[in-house]
């Protein structure tokens, strides 16, 4: 396959999933979006929404366990469609619902499920099929979308009524399902994509776990669990922070949170910008960009006034988030040769959205305990220990060495 065609595949293969990825995030933040309003309007309480938001975390975060695994076996194609379709569904029933607390919660937790079909297959396909230059362009095109998801999912909910929606958020999930149907088809018979593509390298004897630890699995587990308390429960939380601790109202805080994570979706190119002035070294890019989490969480908690606190905010989130751009853009991609990228990242998935889920709910409740400002603190802990995970203890090792 020559020149034209493998970019003109990058480009049409890159396309669909950024366009997918970008449905099942506008569907996963509608929630977040829309809970000012719940909570000011209808009644719902932080509590219930973050009880909401932690079992659907919790049934996503279980999902990629098991549909990672799941996607090393089956074609793509049908993890995708079915995926998104199924969670169109359970994310249309939620708002009716919404008078049975207990059913919706748990309806509301298996859009989870079902959406956690769609990454790890999806970055398998794209690993199996690409070079790793044209593979780590095209999840950092569906990484944009995740996080653009956010600022939709603001426009969204700041001219319609919550139940409405969730109702436009899943008619976008129906519609992706059935295009990625047929454009999987006609991939398949242009030859752009064949399954369970991959060479395991003759120095690596043996798979599994043995070969994903020498491979640092360890070290960007920490990562993922990290990055993904910030990415997704502070953000979750982000307009409810805006309303309860800066004082704008509902509307007010919608139409910042758009602003913001507008903002925050630039932070994808921001880090491959960084990493590649870095000698394309992703160790010392995740240890930079946490460091400066780090110091944009700690000015977050000095800076009371609202326009200032909200710009450090939003920068100490875009640095979080660049680790989590090297994790799912560069790392996860990186594992073709081993036969497990659906797998891998699905464990890696699993273990962002634990963390997030148990996050979500001491969040909602360490609110009304200790306070926003207080949180923040936490916030900044977390950022703080991803520093001292980033740091290049192998170096260290090499110069202990050479002194004795």
């Amino acid at each position: 396959m020559n020149k034209n065609t493998e970019v003109k595949k990058a480009i049409l293969i890159g396309g669909l999933c950024a366009i997918a990825y970008l449905s099942v995030y506008i569907a996963r933040n509608i929630l977040s979006a829309v809970s000012p309003q719940m909570i000011g309007v209808d009644g719902f309480t932080n509590e219930y929404i973050g009880e909401v938001s932690a079992v659907y975390l919790s049934f996503y975060a279980i999902g990629q366990l098991i549909n990672g695994s799941i996607g090393d076996k089956i074609k793509s194609k049908y993890m995708m469609t079915f995926g998104l379709i199924l969670a169109g569904v359970t994310n249309l029933l939620f708002p009716y619902l919404a008078k049975t607390p207990d059913t919706a919660k748990y309806i509301y937790g298996l859009t989870g499920f079902f959406l956690s079909m769609i990454y790890g297959p999806m970055t398998k396909v794209v690993a199996e099929n690409m070079d790793l230059l044209y593979a780590t362009r095209c999840s950092l095109g569906y990484t944009f979308s995740s996080y653009l998801g956010s600022p939709m999912a603001g426009v969204i909910a700041a001219f319609l009524s919550w139940q409405r929606a969730f109702s436009l958020s899943s008619a976008i999930l129906f519609l992706m399902g059935i295009t990625c149907f047929f454009m999987f088809i006609y991939f398949e018979k242009k030859g752009f994509i064949k399954y369970h593509q991959f060479d395991r390298p003759k120095s690596e004897k043996s798979g599994g776990i043995k070969l994903l630890i020498k491979r640092q699995i360890i070290k960007f587990t920490f990562v993922s669990v990290l990055t993904g308390v910030v990415r997704t429960t502070v953000v979750f939380w982000l307009p409810n922070y805006l309303a309860q601790y800066l004082g704008f109202t509902p509307n007010q805080s919608a139409g910042i949170f758009t602003a913001a994570t507008l903002c925050i979706s630039m932070t994808a190119f921001i880090a491959v910008f960084l990493y590649e002035r870095l000698g394309h070294d992703m160790n010392k890019t995740i240890l930079l960009v946490f460091s400066l989490s780090s110091v944009f969480f700690f000015l977050v908690y000095l800076v009371k006034l609202p326009i200032v606190n909200i710009v450090f905010l939003v920068l100490a989130i875009m640095s979080s988030n660049a680790a989590a751009t090297m994790l799912w853009s560069r790392y996860c991609t990186s594992l073709r040769d081993t036969g497990m990228v659906s797998g891998a990242t699905g464990y890696l998935d699993f273990m962002s959205y634990m963390a997030a889920s148990i996050a979500s709910t001491l969040f909602a409740n360490a609110v009304a305990y200790i306070g926003w400002g207080n949180l923040i603190l936490i916030w900044f802990g977390l950022m703080v220990v991803g520093v001292i995970v980033a740091l290049p203890y192998e170096k260290f090792k090499k110069y202990i060495v050479k002194a004795e």
